[in-house]
């Protein structure tokens, strides 16, 4: 039996929905991350081996100009500059990573609405069997690598 016009019509148009609130999301975040500031390591910008280590570290001595947030020096971590809370935590897709281990947890979860990260612990074999399963549901690995 094949389906009415109006039925097919109206699944398209819930895909074409889905699609482009995720557009919008994706577009959401990007400007989201684009208007934050580089956070740099005090004095990584004249020694080397700060250089090499761009992690994040707040400045504490006494007379430190950027804990003091004098201008010219770059802006210190702050709450101000925090993500939405419905973009925090969200894959530059716009999807919820999840981190999974086993097949049975792909079950209740979504492909519309999750991405798939295989957990560390999972050994070779099983990897490239949840691997198969989640392409097959139709979830996007994003850890799946050359697998």
């Amino acid at each position: 039996m094949s389906e009415s016009l109006s039925d097919v019509m109206e699944k398209r148009r819930a895909v074409l929905t889905q699609l482009r609130e995720r557009r919008k999301l994706q577009e959401k975040l990007r400007k989201a991350r684009s208007g934050k500031p580089e956070f740099l390591r005090y004095l990584s910008w004249r020694f080397w081996k700060f250089e090499r280590r761009e992690y994040w570290r707040k400045p504490k001595g006494i007379d430190n100009k950027m804990r003091l947030q004098l201008k010219g020096y770059p802006p210190i971590v702050k709450s101000g500059y925090g993500t939405d809370s419905e973009l925090r935590g969200l894959h530059p897709s716009g999807l919820e990573p999840v981190v999974v281990s086993n097949a049975k947890e792909l079950e209740a979860l979504d492909p519309a609405r999750h991405i798939v990260y295989i957990a560390s612990t999972v050994g070779l074999r099983k990897r490239l069997e949840l691997v198969r399963i989640a392409r097959e549901k139709g979830f996007k690995v994003a850890n799946a690598g050359a697998v």
